[in-house]
């Protein structure tokens, strides 16, 4: 329902210009390199308000080389897909968690406020002028990228007096290339992802950029991605872009998944709280959001009680962690064992639902 206390653009209001030739798509879907035929803008200014939405043929932006986005970092973004389930019909999963994300997000970054359930109107729209684009197969969907970035003119470090909200689409197949290998890690505490009172429980693009130098260091460690720690007492964090999951014999001897939990530093990812409601529903083991350290996940390992350790986001899903390089060691983890299945019953789960083959309120209907 539209929240009509926060002055915002109108799904109602939207303007369509269709592109009068369409792009061929491509036989390969790689993540994030060709897009859709269409995108989604929408501007505001502090004078005027925000504009009409409009729906137009995907093309470049026109920036002016003072915008503050550009040299302070104001903006941020979302990551959402849409599925062809097997009745044919497309289906976003849990949108509005990923709207209110963004608006959290915009809250910390100084933008304007807006109706969460206007630009959920608006997205889908947008995916259904462009829903040839999403692929006929359980193994590719298309991505959405809400952006929202100043588009202030000026060298002042201030709150923007104007932005731009815009929507692009691309087709998405596996995140990574070997995304049936589990991923090796690198974990050093020299690099931080995020700090308490910080932005890294906002998805800022800033919060990115800053971790390439480490990507890379991990990689010629012989790592894919970067475990990040945080404290004097190495606490995990994140994996790479992902949240993370232990399942183990913790120390009171209980069956356990543990996650890191939301305390400023961690991103609140959509498909981890999806993985937490529906373990939590199954009632198996315990499921809690606390503190993990590398020091107990090693004295877990001695004592042989890892049963698994994984990564989760919109664009791997689950991901099994198999191998972490910390202080000189090669810690490995049971991954995909006959003790150890609980990756593929969740991702199962998970894409039942996303794909319609499971019905669930978690889906909303293009």
């Amino acid at each position: 329902m539209a929240d009509n206390s926060i002055p915002s653009f109108k799904a109602a209001d939207l303007v369509i210009q269709l592109s009068s030739t369409l792009k061929s798509k491509p036989d390969v879907f790689s993540f994030g390199t060709v897009f859709t035929d269409h995108m989604l803008t929408i501007e505001w200014s502090a004078t005027e308000g925000w504009q009409a939405p409009l729906i137009k043929p995907f093309g470049n932006l026109s920036l002016d080389p003072a915008c503050s986005s550009l040299h302070y970092g104001i903006q941020l973004f979302e990551g959402m897909k849409a599925y062809r389930g097997d009745d044919n019909r497309l289906r976003l999963f849990r949108p509005m968690l990923n709207m209110n994300r963004m608006a959290n997000s915009s809250k910390r970054a100084c933008l304007p406020a807006f109706d969460q359930s206007e630009l959920l109107e608006c997205i889908r729209r947008l995916v259904e002028i462009d829903e040839d684009w999403v692929p006929h197969t359980n193994s590719a969907s298309l991505y959405i990228r809400p952006t929202f970035i100043s588009t202030e003119p000026s060298l002042g470090v201030k709150k923007p007096s104007s932005a731009l909200l815009y929507v692009i689409l691309c087709q998405a197949g596996s995140y990574f290339n070997n995304e049936a290998e589990a991923l090796s890690l690198w974990a050093d505490p020299k690099y931080t992802r995020a700090w308490k009172g910080g932005t890294g429980d906002c998805k800022m693009g800033g919060n990115y950029g800053c971790a390439l130098f480490a990507q890379y260091e991990a990689v010629d460690y012989g790592c894919q991605q970067v475990l990040w720690l945080y404290g004097e007492d190495h606490q995990i964090t994140e994996a790479g872009t992902m949240n993370i999951f232990l399942h183990w014999i913790n120390e009171d001897g209980e069956e356990e998944l543990a996650t890191p939990p939301l305390d400023g530093i961690i991103l609140p990812g959509v498909t981890r709280q999806s993985i937490l409601d529906l373990t939590r529903k199954w009632g198996e083991f315990k499921v809690t959001e606390r503190y993990l350290t590398m020091g107990q996940l090693c004295s877990a390992l001695k004592q042989q009680q890892v049963k698994e350790m994984f990564g989760s986001g919109t664009a791997c899903m689950i991901c099994p962690i198999g191998h972490i390089i910390y202080q000189g060691e090669n810690l490995h983890i049971p991954c995909q064992d006959k003790n150890s299945q609980l990756t593929s019953q969740i991702a199962k789960e998970l894409t039942d639902i996303q794909y319609g083959r499971t019905p669930s309120d978690w889906t909303f209907l293009v």
